[in-house]
């Protein structure tokens, strides 16, 4: 009896499985880089579905988006079902970005103290009635690469995921952060809780190279620094 072949193409996935229309429905910041890298590439091999063979070649580059950018043409076109025109499109879709990024860094704004970080803050999380924990992703010139909101919860605190904080901070290529949040209270001593949170982040980002530079909390016109206070 002849066996059945097993298809790896596209068309025959679930709809929440093909990066396309994953890409359409839910959006693209919910596609992981190998999920991006396959919409890219197109199809995978007979053995090999696109979204494989693009694990497969960011394994090989450690999962870091920056060192595959530096891989030429030809070494791309090393990888089994990857030909001369899938390696274009890499090199291009990962120029691209590299473009982006530098255009972006010469407008982004840099930090220099606190500060600067509740004037960056203030405006979002101004006379808010519930608590916001945002993080700020930095480079190495401190400048802001990107800033988003963890969690959002009642007056009384907050649920914080370290491990989505660690995650972002990955994919942003991020070497420092800083923590925010607000007291609706108007209180800005800090609390056990978030000397916890903030402890226990630092102690997850030292274990990455990551440094933590600072954790303040925003008030209605004023705010507290752990780093200022020497808590940090």
């Amino acid at each position: 009896m002849q066996q059945k072949t097993t298809s790896f193409s596209i068309k025959n996935w679930s709809d929440d499985d093909k990066p396309r229309e994953k890409l359409l429905h839910k959006g693209r910041s919910v596609l992981s880089n190998a999920e991006l890298l396959a919409i890219l590439i197109g199809s995978g091999t007979k053995d090999e579905t696109a979204v494989a063979l693009s694990k497969r070649i960011l394994g090989t580059y450690n999962h870091n988006l920056n060192e595959l950018g530096k891989v030429s043409v030809k070494q791309l076109m090393k990888f089994k079902g990857i030909g001369e025109a899938k390696a274009v499109a890499i090199a291009a879709a990962l120029e691209i970005g590299r473009r982006r990024h530098k255009e972006a860094s010469l407008t982004l704004p840099q930090i220099s103290g606190s500060q600067a970080v509740f004037n960056l803050l203030l405006p979002i999380l101004a006379d808010l009635p519930h608590e916001e924990f945002w993080i700020i992703y930095l480079n190495n010139s401190n400048k802001v690469i990107h800033k988003a909101q963890l969690s959002k919860g009642g007056i009384t605190g907050t649920l914080v995921d370290v491990r989505l904080v660690m995650k972002q901070a990955l994919e942003l290529g991020a070497v420092a952060l800083i923590l925010v949040h607000n007291h609706p209270s108007g209180t800005l001593k800090p609390s056990e809780a978030d000397k916890k949170i903030t402890y226990k982040l630092k102690k997850a980002c030292d274990s990455m190279d990551i440094r933590v530079l600072d954790h303040v909390i925003i008030g209605q016109n004023e705010y507290y620094s752990f780093a200022d206070n020497n808590l940090i």
